[in-house]
Order: C-alpha cells, then structure tokens, then sequence
C-alpha cells in the first residue's frame, strides 16, 4: 500500500514542547503522533518541529532556526512527499526581529514559494498553511515573561490568522486556523497546553482527510 507522506514542519508547537516541565510531550501525547494514529496505515506523519523556528529571519542568539534555510534540505530528505504542513510566526513575534504581522506572513509565502520549487513532491506541491497559536496577553505579566518574546508580541500573533488566511486564498494553499482547537499552557501562556495535542490532531486528521481522501 502506498502511504501519502505528510511533512509537518514547524516550530517548538510542532516539535511537542510542554511547558509544565519545560521538556517534550511523550510520544502518545502529541499531536502529530496523535494525529498519525488517528490517520492510520494509509498516511505517514513526518515529525519536522524545532523550538525556535522561524520563517525567514535568522536568530542572532541562536543558531539553525531559520526555517528558510532548513527547508529545502528538509523537504528533500523526506521525498517524495504528497503534502506539507506548514505552522510557523510565533517565534517570528519576538520583539528582536522587528518584523511587523505583515512581514510575518510574508515570510510564510516566502516558505511556500521555496517549496514549490523544491523536486520533493510525489505529484503536486499541497501546502496547507496553519495559523499558530494567538499568545495570551497574561504572558507580559508572567514572571518567565515567555523567554525572549518582548513588547508587541501578543498583538501581532493576533493579527496571523486573518493575515494568513488572505495569504492561502491568494496564494492557491489550504488553510487551518489551530486557535479554535487549541489552548495556551498556563506556565508560559504561548505553547499549547496538554489537552489541545489532542483537539488539534483531530481538526487536523478531518482537514487532511478532505484535502488528500
């Protein structure tokens, strides 16, 4: 049986960070294994998360986390691949890169263009394109202050959704806002909390299921 081959590529949402105890969710908790249970033998769910992705901005502090730069060879290493699931633009926020919601989801397009050009589809480029978690505004009075995120933060990650859902349209990419699905951890108010690993897999299986069958 041929599998279709799903990429989920994102950032520490993707890569299942639980901010309770500052480590990974087990394997049976998130969501993208989640999501590949509930998928079944037909779909292969490829994990694709780093904590600290961006789109397109290379981070001064830390080095490897722009998705930009990572993403051809990514994309080639998991080929061929019948779709990618994109959800990036929290860490894009961070008041150290100055970029406006604007440039956030321009960023984003910048990501689907760079795929489409990449030989690693088994027929088509299908690009589905996730609108991340909205950063709760108790984040700046949280002692922990969401590590890094700085002023201005929480309103432009409001501004993602509606932003990138223009962007699909425009751009001929599907479209998935996680927000109703999910929840923020209380401990750093921005990484969805344990319970949401599970809401989003299942919005997320239905979604796939009628782009792919």
């Amino acid at each position: 049986m041929k599998k279709k081959h799903i990429l989920c590529f994102g950032d520490s949402n993707t890569w299942g960070y639980d901010a309770a105890s500052g480590g990974r969710y087990d394997d049976d908790v998130r969501w993208t294994m989640q999501l590949q249970k509930l998928l079944g033998e037909e779909y292969f769910i490829v994990e694709e998360g780093l904590s600290g992705r961006t789109t397109v901005f290379e981070d001064p502090l830390n080095e490897g986390l722009c998705g930009f730069t990572a993403l051809a060879t990514t994309l080639m290493s998991h080929a061929p691949l019948d779709l990618m699931v994109l959800m990036l633009g929290t860490n894009d926020c961070k008041e150290r890169f100055s970029a406006n919601a604007a440039n956030i989801r321009d960023g984003m397009l910048r990501l689907v263009k760079k795929a489409r050009q990449v030989e690693a589809w088994a027929a088509q480029p299908r690009i589905l394109i996730v609108a991340p978690i909205i950063i709760d505004k108790r984040l700046y009075t949280s002692p922990t202050n969401g590590p890094g995120m700085g002023a201005g933060c929480v309103e432009k990650s409001e501004q993602l959704p509606a932003l990138y859902e223009q962007a699909a349209r425009d751009f001929g990419c599907d479209y998935l806002d996680c927000n109703p699905y999910v929840q923020p951890a209380d401990k750093d108010f921005m990484h969805f909390d344990k319970e949401s690993n599970a809401h989003f897999a299942s919005a997320l299986a239905d979604k796939l299921r009628d782009i792919l069958g």
